[in-house]
């Protein structure tokens, strides 16, 4: 089949990709938008009497989900959030249900991933254990006290949705800080006083006290804004994209046939956007499609830890390039700046060894975008860096598909 044709359909069959988001996206909000305000109450009142988070991944996309809850958490981005403790315990760290038991209080938060996927009992064992040992339980099919299950059967479309919630979840936890008279001690029915900061963000809260009613539908409606926003943004980011994922896509394709390898590779919640895209290429989601050999450069702690400690954390990458590059590979750098100096030096010694280089940036695309330092440039043009992730999420998912289109159009 000419190049051109395949092409054209590769176009078009972005166009439905994101037509199917579109509408699961405003399905899923819809119908969850008032239960995740009232869970983020009972989230703040588990923080407020100092429980934490505890994030549970078994399969290699769920750590992924883990491991970006947590830093959200604990390192937030956003000014006027204040940091949360939070932890994502995964496979690498043995068992689940045994590092529940060393990790989890019953003040705790325990929130699970991957419960519906192949191996998915390990964590639901997990989770069961952390609700035994008295924490609230948040997953994302049945076994859970607050249960959000994403609406159709497309991996790719559920994890952006869960991606969405536990993102707005982290936001909107913070309102309910900012009426300290709605969190209460539940064992003594008393008020907690909590400070809090972040009211300048939501403007249509009062700083008056409000009843709890009000309050949850203020945080419902603004979940539902976060919704159609990152509908908006997903909608730019695939639509204007289109060809230069298309492309991108071809590129790989050649590669991974050719014998070639991807590098991916990208900072905090990026890393784990690094870590989804590899177990995503690894472990193909549909039947039928092949495993592509793939690489996590955030992986291995002891490697990023000793470049940055005794180099400097700007060549964490690089120096991984220069091990595991070669010239029928590619490199991936996920990124909401574009700015970042470990990917612009990554990106660089990429193309000194011959690698295809892709981008998924956020902003106006930073130094990336401006002095054309990738092949294939995926620009999400926001800065807000929950929603640019979001919208990225897709992209890769839909850059994943796009693989094995070509492949089999182009045999």
């Amino acid at each position: 089949m000419p190049e051109t044709t395949v092409a054209a359909g590769l176009g078009e069959r972005v166009d439905e990709l994101l037509a199917r988001r579109t509408e699961a996206n405003a399905a899923f909000f819809e119908a969850e938008a008032e239960r995740l305000a009232r869970c983020c109450h009972r989230m703040a009142e588990r923080f407020a009497r100092g429980g934490r988070l505890v994030a549970i991944g078994g399969s290699p996309t769920a750590r992924s989900d883990a491991r970006h809850v947590a830093v959200e958490f604990v390192h937030p981005v956003i000014v006027g959030k204040r940091a949360l403790p939070a932890i994502g315990l995964a496979g690498e760290g043995g068992d689940l249900e045994r590092q529940v038991e060393i990790v989890a209080e019953p003040e705790d938060i325990a929130i699970a991933y991957g419960l519906d996927e192949s191996g998915g009992e390990v964590a639901r064992r997990a989770l069961d254990r952390a609700r035994e040992r008295g924490c609230l339980t948040i997953a994302f099919s049945p076994g859970a006290e607050w249960e959000f299950e994403p609406p159709g059967d497309d991996p790719f479309v559920r994890q952006e949705l869960i991606e969405t919630l536990y993102h707005v979840l982290w936001e909107l936890v913070h309102v309910f800080f900012d009426h300290r008279g709605l969190l209460s001690d539940r064992s003594a029915g008393a008020p907690l006083h909590d400070p809090g900061a972040s009211s300048f963000l939501y403007p249509f809260l009062s700083e008056s006290e409000r009843d709890l009613d009000a309050v949850v539908d203020d945080v419902r409606r603004s979940a539902l804004m976060k919704a159609a926003e990152v509908g908006e943004l997903r909608e730019q980011t695939l639509s204007e994209n289109r060809e230069a994922l298309v492309a991108a896509a071809a590129e790989l394709r050649g590669r991974f046939e050719a014998g070639g390898k991807l590098l991916a590779f990208g900072n905090g919640g990026s890393a784990t956007d690094a870590m989804d895209l590899v177990a995503d290429l690894r472990e193909p989601p549909s039947a039928g499609w092949r495993a592509r050999r793939a690489i996590d450069l955030t992986e291995d702690a002891s490697i990023l830890t000793a470049v940055a400690n005794d180099i400097g954390v700007e060549e964490i990458f690089q120096r991984q390039v220069i091990a595991y590059g070669g010239e029928l590979d590619a490199a991936v750098a996920l990124s909401t700046s574009g700015n970042s100096e470990n990917l612009i030096e990554a990106l660089a010694e990429a193309r000194r060894r011959g690698l295809a280089t892709i981008a998924m940036v956020g902003y106006d695309g930073g130094r990336i975008a401006a002095e054309r330092l990738a092949d294939h440039v995926v620009l999400t043009r926001s800065q807000h860096i929950p929603r640019i992730q979001e919208a990225q999420a897709s992209a890769y998912h839909v850059l994943r598909e796009l693989i094995e289109l070509a492949s089999a159009a182009t045999r």
